[in-house]
């Protein structure tokens, strides 16, 4: 397989620190789930190669800091992105506005053709504060893709990846590879230069 061949993507996933942006990532390109993910800094990202039926492409995505204090530093990461996903938790209302937040930032800063995605992440807890109805609604009357999941058990998880990644060739006039050409999921981290890809302990952003 000659992954050079493949069209290639840029994702960006935002969202208020301990939404589960890194825990989604880590479900979606290794299948796996760590209850004491380390707190993002910076941004790192991951390659994905997605097989669409009769053709793949490949994922650059990019998990970014949910801390306040590296707002500034995010939009140097959602930059020539393709799609957005903004995550929130279903128990926490702070996370809805902050994502709401996000959309707005998005929108007033030159992504009149990227896909944006909301995610209602952490399905699997009780404790719901924001109705599916609430954040399909909003989704709906902002143009938005919606998805509900669930990092910890995985439910939902590559439904996002999968329904943003069939669209992208499609709106950016990119070239679908035959099938065949990338005819196994694979993924490698990759270093971010200038000391951008760190870790602290903490939860899971």
């Amino acid at each position: 397989m000659n992954e050079n061949l493949l069209p290639q993507f840029k994702i960006v996933l935002l969202g208020q620190s301990g939404v589960g942006k890194s825990s989604i990532v880590s479900r979606f390109c290794k299948n796996f789930f760590d209850e004491n993910t380390d707190t993002t800094i910076g941004a790192t990202f991951l390659n994905k190669i997605v097989n669409l039926g009769e053709y793949s492409i490949k994922l650059q995505i990019w998990d970014t800091a949910g801390q306040e204090r590296y707002n500034s530093l995010i939009p140097m990461y959602y930059r020539n992105a393709k799609a957005a996903i903004i995550v929130y938790d279903i128990t926490n209302i702070d996370s809805f506005k902050r994502a709401k937040e996000w959309v707005k930032e998005i929108r007033e800063n030159g992504f009149p053709k990227a896909k944006i995605a909301l995610v209602a992440n952490k399905t699997d807890l009780k404790n719901h504060k924001i109705s599916s109805e609430e954040g399909l609604k909003y989704s709906e009357s902002n143009e938005l893709m919606f998805f509900e999941s669930s990092a910890k058990h995985g439910e939902g998880v590559e439904a996002i990846f999968k329904n943003i990644s069939a669209q992208l060739p499609l709106e950016w006039g990119e070239k679908p590879n035959p099938k065949g050409i990338g005819d196994s999921d694979t993924d490698s981290d990759e270093e971010i230069p200038n000391n951008q890809k760190n870790n602290d302990s903490g939860g899971c952003c």
